[in-house]
């Protein structure tokens, strides 16, 4: 018994350590990536004769920022209208371009309402309670719905970022007083970390 305790007590020690790891690894070798822009010569392992990790990523992260002070002046935005209007007129690469822009633009503005509330909906059926992420209040959905509804992202677990897309009455629903970290942590975790048990409710539907 003790020496399957210890082994179990290692375990818990390594598991997530080499989680972290793998996955700290797998981005900085994805951002490494933006390395292959620069001419063979210009290369850590041509100047050192061999490779170093996270050149790449410190690289990328450099990328982003000049373009991010380039164009928050007037002549940075007018490019990206023209770069932006030169996609519109490609018929594939306008519709993906512009819903991941749309997505983006929501998540990362810091305005609105979308992925900022956690709900409770019921689902897969109506004794069940799932974790939901309001996304938006539809507009021209709103008409057609007698009640309010709101549109909800249901993630599936252990992957958040696959789930269901639904409309769903707002008076079905509860509003969770947790961070969306948290419950994400809830999620991935599927159910293991979860979060405070003293959760404050602002609506709930009754039975």
């Amino acid at each position: 018994m003790l020496i399957k305790r210890y082994f179990i007590t290692g375990l818990l020690i390594w598991v997530p350590l080499g989680i972290t790891v793998w996955v700290l690894r797998l981005l900085i070798g994805t951002m490494d990536q933006s390395l292959l822009l620069l001419p063979p010569s210009l290369r850590p392992e041509s100047q050192l004769g061999f490779s170093v990790p996270g050149v790449g990523a410190l690289l990328t992260l450099l990328v982003i920022f000049i373009t991010g002070l380039l164009t928050a002046n007037i002549i940075g935005q007018r490019l990206v209208r023209f770069w932006e209007g030169v996609l519109a007129r490609i018929p594939v690469v306008k519709s993906i371009y512009y819903s991941v822009k749309q997505v983006s633009d929501t998540l990362f503005s810091g305005s609105g309402d979308a992925f900022r509330k956690v709900l409770l909906v019921r689902y897969p059926h109506p004794q069940a309670w799932s974790i939901a992420f309001q996304t938006n209040i539809p507009g021209e959905v709103s008409a057609l719905l007698n009640d309010e509804h709101v549109g909800v992202f249901i993630p599936t677990t252990p992957s958040p970022v696959n789930g269901f897309y639904f409309y769903v009455k707002r008076s079905e629903t509860i509003e969770l007083d947790i961070s969306v970290d948290d419950a994400l942590k809830y999620i991935i975790s599927m159910g293991v970390a979860a979060p405070p048990k003293n959760l404050a409710i602002d609506a709930y539907a009754g039975d």
